[in-house]
């Protein structure tokens, strides 16, 4: 006989899920913590590789098409995040749901949220590195390191209220994959949620702090050895403040999202 359950729980299940786990990954040991996070910030990079990559071998195709085609391949870093196993600080802002209900402190959060964010960080610069040492930005007669300048350009080129704004958008449909993936049933079911927001965000050209920690050394550091000029409004400190506004728009949007299922689910409870 086949199997009729649904092959996603409803969002009240999921609600009750994310909490509890939320819940373990705020009591996890300092050092699993930061190993994971680590983990997070070179599997996010690997997306980023990708994503570069793609954009490399755009050529003459619609804008539009090379976004969401890039936005697909960038999902590879969130599939393996939560498929794998890693701790990732964007989808760690839905511990305000467990904080709501008083299942956690401030501070148990905040150590969460500052361990994590410091080892995607670490994970990201590492992956860097390798690529840049293995070479890929010679990759297609330089095509390569030419995407990924022009991807870490056009990051810099926003104000601190559009990064804010974009980083809000960002982490709510990051967000969203991982509410959605936490309530799938299979590895596929997973992969077919997590797919579509990852894809749209991107798409749009939206800043995700954690990308960005790849994205953005990335495009410096390929520019850097290829020994041609920066753009202008492309430097190492318009990065880490696209990383500080991200960073902001990105606990807001996650957070809130966090909140929003709190009050629609688990405040009575």
């Amino acid at each position: 006989m086949a199997d009729a359950s649904p092959a996603i729980a409803p969002p009240e299940d999921i609600a009750s899920s994310i909490s509890d786990t939320c819940v373990d990954k705020a009591a996890l040991p300092a050092g699993r913590m930061l190993g994971l996070g680590l983990l997070a910030g070179a599997y996010i990079g690997f997306g980023s590789l990708v994503a570069v990559l793609i954009g490399a071998g755009a050529g003459e195709l619609p804008y539009g098409l090379v976004q969401i085609t890039t936005g697909i391949g960038f999902a590879l870093g969130l599939i393996l995040v939560l498929l794998a196993g890693a701790e990732l600080f964007t989808g760690n802002t839905l511990m305000t749901l467990p904080l709501a209900q008083r299942r956690i402190g401030p501070g148990a959060l905040l150590r969460a949220w500052s361990l994590v964010w410091l080892a995607n960080l670490g994970g990201a610069l590492a992956l860097v590195l390798l690529a840049i040492g293995a070479g890929l930005h010679l990759d297609g007669d330089g095509a390569f390191a030419t995407s990924a300048v022009e991807l870490a350009a056009g990051k810099t080129s926003k104000s601190a209220g559009q990064i804010v704004a974009s980083g809000m958008l960002a982490n709510m449909l990051v967000c969203l994959a991982v509410w959605m993936a936490a309530g799938a049933k299979s590895a596929g079911d997973k992969v077919a949620v997590i797919v579509p927001p990852v894809a749209a965000f991107v798409a749009l050209g939206l800043e995700h702090s954690i990308a960005n920690m790849s994205l953005l050394p990335l495009g410096l550091l390929a520019q850097a050895v290829t020994g041609a000029e920066l753009p202008a409004g492309l430097s190492w400190s318009a990065a880490a403040a696209n990383l500080l506004w991200s960073t902001l728009g990105n606990i807001i949007g996650g957070g809130g999202l966090g909140l929003a299922y709190w009050a629609l689910y688990l405040r009575r409870r």
